[in-house]
């Protein structure tokens, strides 16, 4: 008989590094996704140094051709990131326990909403007039989600189906409201008080004239948010146990229903967020969206990219908010700028196909365990 136990080889070693670790795989496709885009530059006629030394002036401010620092691009990469990261967290809080939001485009809309009605109506107190249309962007956010949570949870409605169509009704909602403001004409309202906005006249100054606002606290206080719910409180634990097996969740004595409508509530909070830092962040007036800002659906492949983790989805975030940020840096080195989202496509496309790559490894691994198993012939 064969020995049950045995060293394993180099090969039969990768292969289970890259079953078992999702941060190496997402590592190799980011690798592989700029790799191809550098070909794709050099198949243009162009030098491939040009994309990178703009990808370095977006992270370090650093433009390698003059010689000279400027924060100002630091700045506008965090401005780009945050609604990436608060989006993507909508879709990893969603599908650590088992659901899939494709909603939080229309909650970031419905978060952009509620921020514009208290900063155009709020009491203008410095301090709580912004903070009071955070919080409305954040519970518009969160009641469009667990709106979507409860029919699930009460009527099994496909949470994917519900969350395409709010996409929509919370964008015309958004229109139909929106024009009714002070001042509001086919793209934006009156301009906002200075009390709520979350603009910091220190942190511009600070980068050089970019839009880095307050939101940037408010983005950290997500992240440590998502990190504690899900690794350190019972409620993570909860909602984690749903994720993985409703049925033995319930029999464990988990209110499943709840925790459904919870968690698609939490998660369509983070989306509002990003909606609040969006409209109150960077801007001076209200804007009427004529379509989708394209941030919650960024934010599918920002959670996937980063497996749906705290940690892992914001450098995701960052990585997808760099590459955004330097699409016209990359133009004025005569790069086509549509090789930022060439690399975010071929990224979305190389994770999408992991859970085949791992079908393919099982079964090569269990293919070679039975042929090794087998009495010799």
């Amino acid at each position: 008989m064969k020995p049950l136990l045995r060293k394993l080889t180099l090969k039969e070693r990768l292969l289970d590094i890259l079953l078992k670790s999702d941060g190496f795989v997402s590592v190799l496709v980011v690798l592989l996704g700029f790799i191809i885009a550098t070909v794709l530059v050099i198949a243009t006629g162009r030098s491939p140094g040009g994309m990178y030394s703009s990808l370095l002036q977006v992270v370090s401010g650093f433009d390698a051709r003059r010689g000279v620092w400027n924060v100002r691009y630091v700045g506008e990469w965090l401005v780009i990131s945050m609604p990436l990261i608060l989006c993507g967290f909508s879709m990893a809080f969603a599908s650590r326990t088992g659901l899939f939001n494709i909603g939080a485009e229309g909650q970031y809309v419905a978060g952009i909403t509620a921020a514009q009605i208290v900063a155009i109506y709020g009491p203008q107190i410095p301090v709580v007039h912004a903070l009071l249309a955070v919080i409305a962007a954040i519970a518009a956010g969160g009641l469009l989600g667990g709106f979507v949570g409860y029919l699930k949870a009460r009527y099994s409605v496909s949470e994917v189906v519900a969350t395409i169509m709010m996409n929509y009704i919370a964008l015309y909602i958004h229109r139909w409201v929106s024009l009714g403001l002070p001042g509001g004409t086919t793209y934006k309202t009156q301009d906002f008080p200075v009390t709520s906005r979350l603009s910091s006249s220190f942190m511009e100054s600070f980068t050089n004239g970019s839009h880095l606002n307050y939101g940037i606290f408010l983005t950290t206080g997500a992240i440590l948010f998502f990190w504690i719910v899900m690794g350190k409180m019972r409620l993570g634990y909860s909602l984690r146990a749903t994720g993985y097996n409703k049925e033995a969740a319930r029999c464990a004595g988990i209110n499943v229903n709840r925790n459904i409508t919870a968690a698609m509530g939490i998660a369509g909070a983070f989306a509002g967020l990003a909606g609040a830092i969006v409209s109150l962040g960077s801007l001076t007036y209200g804007r009427i969206l004529a379509g989708q800002d394209g941030y919650g659906f960024d934010g599918i492949a920002v959670a996937l990219v980063g497996n749906n983790t705290a940690f892992g989805t914001t450098i995701a975030g960052l990585l997808f908010g760099m590459l955004k940020s330097a699409q016209p840096l990359m133009q004025t080195r005569q790069i086509p700028k549509e090789i930022a989202s060439i690399i975010v496509g071929l990224v979305v496309v190389f994770i999408s196909l992991r859970t085949g790559l791992r079908m393919i490894v099982e079964w090569y691994t269990k293919s070679q365990t039975r042929k090794e198993e087998s009495p010799e012939q």
